[in-house]
């Protein structure tokens, strides 16, 4: 984009049914702070990441498809980076949250780019999935490696699920103007549990601005046949979610974009 610098991923915009309950979910259980709030919208913060909760229209409001799957197209997730597992994985089970999968899963070691990386994933009250994450000392950003107490240390990335890589980075990067930061294929029993499927192998390609928010793009190899983005999606359907992304641009107007999987997102 002519006349603007490197994009900043600001965070996420998520439909929900009760603000108030999503507002609890957030912050008493995974230690979110209010930023602001109105009638329609409260915004919460972690960190630089910023998560704001849109109120649905009770009358046109769509809930979260029961059957979803982690390889349908319209599976997104925010990963919560967490100092310890095995408390984060146990304060979930005190709160009863749904979980996909069964239990925290720790990636093999014959993979050396994920090697040790610990994951969960599982749904807020109104079905969007989340992912807690640990990286060992040898991965993810420098941030997560500093001294912090915290049990929940902040939101690494979005991740979205895509039908082709290559398409998707024509829109991210040559588009937008993200950067691609890493590249990693995983497969096997591990990867296969943490998604809630009988297999899994998926492309994960990592995408950064400016910041330490960003966005992956996960496309499953396997299994094909994940559900594309219903046509008809919209603003009052509880898998709809905006991508936050600022540019060095303060005369620009807000406008929303989609990608080739019908992902939105709002550039500010």
């Amino acid at each position: 984009m002519p006349g603007e610098t490197m994009p900043r991923c600001v965070g996420v915009r998520v439909t929900v049914a009760d603000l108030d309950r999503s507002a609890a979910f957030y912050t008493d259980l995974l230690g979110f702070e209010r930023v602001t709030a109105t009638a329609e919208e409260i915004e919460l913060g972690m960190g630089e990441m910023r998560l704001a909760l849109r109120r649905a229209a009770p009358q046109a409001l769509r809930v979260m498809p029961p059957d979803s799957r982690a390889n349908d197209r319209w599976f997104r997730h925010l990963a919560i980076v967490v100092r310890d597992m095995a408390a984060a994985s146990e304060r979930l089970q005190t709160y009863g949250v749904e979980l996909i999968s069964r239990e925290p899963q720790t990636l093999p070691d014959w993979n050396p780019a994920s090697d040790g990386i610990e994951a969960l994933y599982f749904r807020d009250p109104d079905g969007h999935p989340l992912e807690l994450i640990r990286y060992p000392p040898d991965k993810g950003k420098a941030v997560w490696r500093e001294s912090n107490e915290e049990l929940f240390l902040g939101v690494d990335h979005s991740a979205i699920v895509v039908a082709d890589t290559a398409a998707s980075l024509a829109f991210y990067r040559d588009k937008i103007g993200l950067s691609v930061v890493g590249e990693v294929y995983n497969f096997g029993a591990e990867q296969a549990a943490l998604s809630g499927l009988s297999e899994a192998c998926v492309q994960v390609t990592s995408l950064l601005g400016r910041g330490t928010f960003g966005l992956e793009l996960i496309e499953y190899v396997a299994p094909r046949g994940g559900r594309p983005m219903p046509a008809d999606t919209g603003v009052d359907d509880l898998w709809w979610a905006e991508t936050l992304i600022e540019l060095d641009n303060p005369e620009g107007e807000r406008r929303l974009i989609r990608d080739p999987d019908g992902h939105t997102g709002e550039i500010r």
